[in-house]
Parts: structure tokens; C-alpha cells; sequence
């Protein structure tokens, strides 16, 4: 097993006993809520007439089923509503912290923590959310848990989990232009599967990976679970600690950055740590990633050929065909030229500030294609204000893309922001499974936010460095 990674540091402080089972039971350090996992969670500790044992350590907001056009109340969505009042009962009772749509500081749960400086290094984090693997970003240990493990930790502040092996996936080289964090992950989950993580967690590491900004670490962490891993996370270093000065929890408290920083420096992955594998891509050969099927994995550089399923392993040619059917593509071709309907900018992993300026460096001066439609969702309040007080949005509305409110959206189409019959969407989001942009016919093509504005003002999936092109010139 794995000696001196991070994960066995973090995993070990905050171990407080080894259960029957043989699982660990971890004591959380963040407790994210949000108000589709949750209501069923505090229902079974009013139950049991148990109250949340740590509210301090517990922070809520509202993402999943939020509307992102007209938020009054009561919401339109009647389930949606009664999610949201329950939410707001059950944290008021509890003493939660909240980040309501009234403060100014809701957003998607995974864009607020890391915002606000909830986020840090060290720590454990779980939510009901399989995209809590972001805040590895962070270098934290960050879990998706079930209802009954909320329950848990709401009243225990402990989770018990069991643990994995290390994989260090290390991205050496330099990315070229128009190469995103965005398709270093799903070249990633290409190489080793949607299946190749099961039973690891992913260290990112290498040139490449430590090259990337904040926003970029965070996309990659967030898509660990689409390549099978239970989580993933990138070691703390100055770009991490930069990130986290400006945060509310620091901005005006710079002894308790002073105070904190050594212990992450601490949590460090040692240099002569062991791994359990480990794993070496090279980053200068990614170009931009599209996919061409209905998982993460089926994915290809822009100009690389869709392959014959007979060309793949026995137990993935059945579901390249179906997705090659479904998705209406052939062997040999490539996806550029592809047809979109929609073009969505948003979810967890890329509606960031940077994601929203690189995005909209492509649409200046452009226009949605005709018979696109369109949509930017900022991640948060906070990425909304900071992109309205940089002009971004009068940017993407003269190109004709809708400005909506923040939330998860078109990214599960868990309220009205959904595909419609067989509509093709370019999407800058984490998952193309079938039916899960709401249509059970609808296509979803994932790829960094630059490529979905390239496709939106261009009508088709097209290979962003060529209008990067045409800009410099």
C-alpha cells in the first residue's frame, strides 16, 4: 500500500478508530449540504430526535434545482420549492451556515467552498455530491457520500469509509495553445477508463498539472469520479496558497494563514512517498478533447478519428456502437463539423471567472450561429458580480447567448434548463450520459468552455485554435 502521499497523511489525522467492518471512520473537517441530498438526511435525525453535532463545520447552499431565470417565490417547480423550504428550515433549526440567494453568495456548492476559503488544505470534506472530489484541488481529501452517510456525519461529524489505494497520474511537458485543464482530464479518463480508477484515489502531479492555475485543479479533481476514482487531488503549494489569501477566511486574518500553512506544507506528499501506481502522460501531445459517445471515456482530440468499436476491447465494442447510434456519428470520421442545437457554458466543472473571461475572448465580436441556443450559468453570485463588473456579460448577450442566474442547469436539467427531443448540446460540463441534460434522445458533446464558444458561434463542434487564429491575425 501507498507510505508518505498525502492521502496517507490526511487519512491517518483524521482517523479515529478502525471500525468492525474494517472501515476507518473519519472525522470530517466540512460538511457541504445542498438541498437534494439532504431533506431525507435531517428527516432521519428529527427521527431519531438527534441534533446536528457540528454546525460549524457545516455549510449549505442551494444548486441542484434552483431556477436560473425567474427566482420567485414560491418557485414555479412545486418539488422544487418544497426542497428549498426545507432546506431553509432545516439549517435555520440546526444553526448552518447558509448561503441563500438572498446573501449574495449562492452558487454551486463545489464553486462556493473554494471561493469563500471553506475549502482548504488538509482537511476532510465530504457532500452528497459525487463532484466533491473538486476541492482536492485544494489538497484535501474530498468524498461524495450517500444520504445515510449525511445522516452520519450531520450527527456524528464522522464518516466511516474504507481505504483506497494511490494512483499518481503525472502530466509531464507543457500544454500547448487552446489545450485546457479540460482535456487533460478527459484525455486522462480515455487513457485509463471510466472503470481505471475503481478502488484508487488520483494524486495529480507533473509539469503540466502544476502549471495549472486554481480553476484548473479543480476541473480536473472534479472529473476523478467520471474515470472511476473515489476521489483525487493535487499537493498545496504557492499557486494554492495565493488562491486561498484572498478568501473571506483570510483576506483580513493573515496570522491564521500564517498559523495554518505550515500543517499544509506538512500534508505534502513526501518526495520519496510510495505509490500503488503510477501512471505518465504526456501533456505537450493533448489537443482540445471532444467526445464522440455517451461516456467521459469515449472521448478524442479534435482532429483524431472516431474509432471502430471492433478496434476496442471486447467488453466496450456493444457500448461504442450503441453510443456511435445514438449520437448519430461513424467510424473514421471526426467530431469536427459535428452539429449543435445548444451551447452550454456552466456546471461545477468550468463556470468559474477564468473560464467565463477565456470563454468569452472567443465570442467577442462573434455571433451565435443561427438556430443555436445559447446559455452562459455562472458558477456563483460572486463569479456573476465579478463577471458583470468586467463587462462579460454584455459580451455574451451581444452574441446572443442567454445570462442566467447561478446553479447546476442544463448539466443534470434538474429544473427547466434542458435539452428537448434529440437536440445535440456542446457542453462544458462533466457527464454525456443519456438523458443527462434531461431529454432521453438529447446528444451531449463534452469540452472545455473555449470549444463550446467556438461551436456556439460557428453552429458545430470546431477546433477553437483555428478562430484563435483568425483573432491574432
Amino acid at each position: 500500500m501507498s507510505e508518505g502521499t498525502l492521502y496517507d497523511k490526511v487519512w491517518d489525522r483524521h482517523r479515529v478508530t478502525t471500525l468492525p467492518t474494517g472501515q476507518d471512520q473519519l472525522f470530517v473537517g466540512l460538511h457541504l449540504v445542498h438541498e437534494v441530498t439532504s431533506p431525507q438526511a435531517f428527516g432521519m435525525l428529527q427521527e431519531r430526535d438527534l441534533e446536528v453535532a457540528f454546525p460549524e463545520r457545516t455549510h449549505a447552499t442551494v444548486d441542484h434545482i434552483v431556477p436560473t431565470g425567474n427566482r420567485d417565490r414560491p418557485y414555479a417547480d412545486d418539488a422544487a420549492e418544497q426542497m428549498m423550504a426545507e432546506l431553509e428550515e432545516n439549517v435555520r433549526a440546526a444553526g448552518i451556515e447558509f448561503s441563500h440567494p438572498d446573501t449574495g453568495d449562492q452558487g454551486i456548492v463545489h464553486v462556493i467552498g473554494p471561493e469563500q476559503g471553506l475549502t482548504q488544505p488538509g482537511m476532510t470534506i465530504v457532500c452528497g455530491d459525487s463532484h466533491t472530489s473538486t476541492h482536492g484541488a485544494f489538497g484535501a481529501l474530498a468524498f461524495g457520500i450517500g444520504t445515510s452517510q449525511i445522516r452520519d456525519v450531520l450527527a456524528t461529524g464522522c464518516v466511516a469509509m474504507e481505504k483506497q489505494k494511490v494512483r499518481k497520474v503525472e502530466v509531464t511537458g507543457e500544454l500547448g495553445p487552446a489545450v485546457t485543464a479540460k482535456d487533460v482530464i478527459l484525455t486522462i479518463i480515455r487513457e485509463l477508463g471510466t472503470d481505471g480508477g475503481v478502488g484508487y484515489v488520483y494524486e495529480y502531479a507533473g509539469d503540466a498539472i502544476e502549471s495549472l492555475g486554481m480553476e484548473g485543479r479543480m476541473s480536473i479533481c472534479n472529473m476523478s469520479i467520471e474515470g472511476g476514482a473515489r476521489a483525487g487531488y493535487v499537493n498545496p503549494d504557492e499557486t494554492t496558497y495565493e488562491w486561498l489569501r484572498e478568501t473571506d477566511a483570510f483576506a483580513d486574518d493573515p496570522d491564521a494563514f500564517e498559523e495554518l500553512k505550515p500543517y499544509w506544507e506538512s500534508v505534502r506528499s513526501d518526495e520519496d512517498a510510495e505509490y500503488d501506481d503510477v501512471v505518465t502522460i504526456d501533456g505537450s501531445a493533448i489537443e482540445p478533447m471532444v467526445t464522440w459517445g455517451t461516456t467521459p471515456g469515449q472521448g478524442i482530440g479534435i482532429s483524431e478519428p472516431i474509432p471502430e468499436p471492433s478496434s476496442l476491447p471486447e467488453d466496450k465494442q456493444d457500448t461504442a456502437r450503441r453510443a456511435q447510434e445514438h449520437m448519430g456519428v461513424e467510424p473514421g470520421e471526426t467530431m469536427e463539423g459535428y452539429p449543435i442545437d445548444v451551447a452550454f457554458l456552466g456546471s461545477c466543472t468550468n463556470a468559474r471567472l477564468k473560464d467565463l473571461r477565456e470563454a468569452a475572448e472567443i465570442i467577442e465580436g462573434r455571433s451565435v450561429a443561427e438556430g443555436v441556443r445559447a446559455m452562459v450559468v455562472p458558477g456563483s453570485q460572486r463569479v456573476q458580480r465579478a463577471a458583470e463588473a468586467e463587462g462579460l456579460d454584455e459580451v455574451f448577450e451581444a452574441a446572443g447567448f442567454d445570462w442566467r442566474e447561478p446553479g447546476c442547469s442544463m448539466c443534470l436539467g434538474m429544473n427547466d434548463d434542458q435539452l428537448v427531443g434529440d437536440e445535440a448540446s456542446a457542453s462544458s460540463s462533466n457527464r454525456n450520459f443519456v438523458g443527462r441534460q434531461g431529454s432521453k434522445d438529447g446528444r451531449t458533446v463534452l469540452m472545455s468552455p473555449i470549444m463550446v464558444a467556438a461551436a456556439a458561434v460557428t453552429g458545430e463542434v470546431t477546433d477553437v485554435r483555428k478562430l484563435t487564429e483568425v483573432s491574432a491575425a
